[in-house]
């Protein structure tokens, strides 16, 4: 009973926990390419309206609404009889015309003939001269005429003006078009390519032109000697930049009333994956970081003095470290300042990392930089047409 009451009275000892364990990685280290991001609006390379310029009923539709069509194919026919006819007037009136031009010219070589024997008059010469002349232009009128009936004969054939999309028609088979002056019947557009418009702040137009710099060109380069700097674009709700285009046009001018610069992107669009009017996220290479430090996204927090991440330093002691950042690479953050390469940077059990307290670092690995998108590895890309 004596020891077991001294063994209760000792006095009980407080064992301090092991420091917490944390997972640390130090930051990827990797080329990043800056960019400069738009909202743009896609649009077709071509459009055309087809309209009616000759006068009489629709007598053939060519084609289904909304159909791919080549290069000359008929897409509407408007009566073409009374058109014929006139070429066939027209063809008569130049045979009776030559004929007279030929008479003229046989009396006017018969009578220049009998003037220089004295036989005939000079009023005479000068009459079949006259003549002569006469038929002559009648013939170059009717060949005028008849010209003009058979272009306007080749109106009442509407064929495609390029390979395209036709929109739906507009007037049905049997309608008049052409009562009072041209009738539209639909549209035609060219989609491949397809032209991409976005607008560049004054800001980012110096931000290209430093970029343009660095590679020895300047924008009177891509306005003048076709240099066409490379753009990805992506649909609004896509997470890669799937499609490469080339800028090819750049306004001359700011647009005084938003303070901004219009660009244009041609790019591919064999399969018509984009179609005119679409909204669209436009990307533009601005510079280049050749060895950008990255670390996970999920690793760099913030709060009102900005972003920061937790670093394990010395003694293994948490320090909270402000970083300026840059942008995403897939999961990985590039961080533009506030942080060395050999940093140790938690990266797991992040709310067990309390800055100033000691912590059990666990080595981990950063995640993988991402592939290079299709848009990326994109060798060319067309020419404006």
């Amino acid at each position: 009973m004596a020891l077991l009451l001294v063994g209760c009275n000792e006095p009980n000892t407080f064992a301090a926990p092991p420091p917490a364990k944390v997972t640390v990685a130090t930051p990827t280290q990797a080329p990043v390419t800056l960019y400069a991001e738009f909202t743009g609006k896609t649009a077709p390379s071509l459009e055309v309206n087809l309209d009616a310029r000759v006068q009489g009923y629709l007598t053939r539709l060519g084609y289904r609404d909304g159909e791919a069509v080549r290069k000359d194919q008929v897409l509407f026919e408007i009566e073409p009889d009374q058109y014929r006819d006139q070429v066939a007037l027209q063809e008569a009136e130049l045979t009776i015309a030559q004929a007279k031009a030929a008479n003229a010219q046989t009396e006017f070589d018969r009578q220049s003939d009998l003037g220089q024997k004295q036989v005939s008059s000079q009023r005479s010469v000068d009459d079949a001269r006259a003549t002569l002349d006469a038929a002559k232009g009648q013939v170059a009128a009717d060949e005028a005429s008849l010209a003009l009936a058979r272009l306007t004969l080749s109106y009442t054939t509407i064929r495609a003006p390029f390979d395209g999309v036709v929109t739906r028609h507009l007037v049905d088979v049997g309608s008049l078009v052409g009562s009072s002056g041209p009738t539209k019947l639909a549209s035609i557009l060219r989609v491949d390519p397809l032209h991409v418009y976005f607008n560049m702040s004054e800001q980012q137009q110096i931000a290209m032109r430093d970029a343009l710099a660095a590679q020895g060109k300047t924008l009177r380069d891509v306005r003048e000697s076709r240099v066409e700097p490379p753009v990805d674009i992506a649909l609004a709700g896509d997470a890669t930049y799937t499609y490469a285009g080339r800028i090819d046009y750049i306004a001359p001018q700011l647009d005084g009333a938003t303070g901004t610069l219009q660009m244009r992107a041609t790019l591919h669009n064999k399969d018509v994956e984009l179609i005119p009017g679409q909204f669209v996220r436009v990307r533009v290479p601005i510079g280049k970081i050749e060895t950008a430090l990255l670390v996970d996204d999920t690793a760099v927090q913030a709060n009102q003095a900005g972003s920061y991440v937790m670093v394990v330093g010395t003694d293994n002691l948490v320090e909270q470290r402000a970083v300026t950042t840059g942008p995403v690479e897939g999961q990985l953050r590039v961080i533009t300042k506030g942080l060395n390469a050999d940093d140790k940077v938690v990266i797991g059990a992040l709310q067990r990392a309390v800055s100033g307290k000691s912590v059990t670092p666990i080595a981990g690995a950063m995640a993988a930089l991402p592939q290079a998108s299709p848009a990326s590895t994109t060798a060319s890309a067309p020419k404006a047409p």
